[in-house]
């Protein structure tokens, strides 16, 4: 076959990247914890379909996370997640950013003007979809955010965040916790 005719490009990064897509299209047919252990996450922990994350290699997660579909985790500048973390359906956690690459009129790859910063996930979080979290940010422990919300700034964690830019509008406490988990079961009888 002649190169006009052959459309695949034979050097290290797409051959990469075209191992990366034949996963992503296999995990398609698994079911989460399948999903999730073809992308070598820890014990416990489960992966929607077409969930997809980026730089797998440079993500540090704890065990019994759950991904929700359609959500990208952004691991390329560095990605921890703790352990019974949930993160919701169409969520996005970044770890770059390059639109200085646009700016300057040079979006090419391997530009020094794209910035990448590790982006922290604590223990026992929930993050409702769709959700961002911008590059660089760390959430403390225990921090629920709501759907629609947008973390441009760490949080300390033990609180409840929801907006855009997100604002506080709970903390969480034992207390807090015990009152839902109450109300739960007066709901359920």
């Amino acid at each position: 076959m002649t190169d006009e005719l052959n459309p695949f490009l034979d050097d290290p990064r797409n051959t990469s990247l075209r191992s990366f897509i034949l996963r992503q299209f296999i995990s398609g047919v698994m079911t989460d914890e399948e999903r999730a252990r073809l992308w070598g996450l820890p014990k416990g922990c489960r992966m929607r379909e077409n969930a997809k994350i980026i730089s797998p290699d440079k993500l540090t997660c704890g065990e019994y996370v759950w991904i929700g579909e359609g959500a990208i985790l952004d691991a390329s500048g560095g990605l921890e997640i703790g352990a019974h973390t949930s993160v919701g359906l169409n969520v996005y956690l970044w770890s770059h950013t390059s639109f200085l690459t646009n700016l300057t009129m040079n979006n090419i790859m391997g530009n020094p003007l794209i910035e990448r910063k590790k982006t922290t996930i604590g223990k026992g979080c929930f993050i409702g979809g769709p959700s961002v979290i911008y590059p660089g940010v760390t959430i403390g422990d225990r921090t629920v955010i709501l759907p629609m919300t947008v973390v441009t700034k760490d949080l300390p964690g033990n609180m409840v965040v929801a907006g855009s830019p997100a604002k506080k509008m709970s903390d969480i406490n034992d207390e807090w916790i015990q009152q839902r988990i109450d109300g739960l079961k007066i709901a359920r009888g």
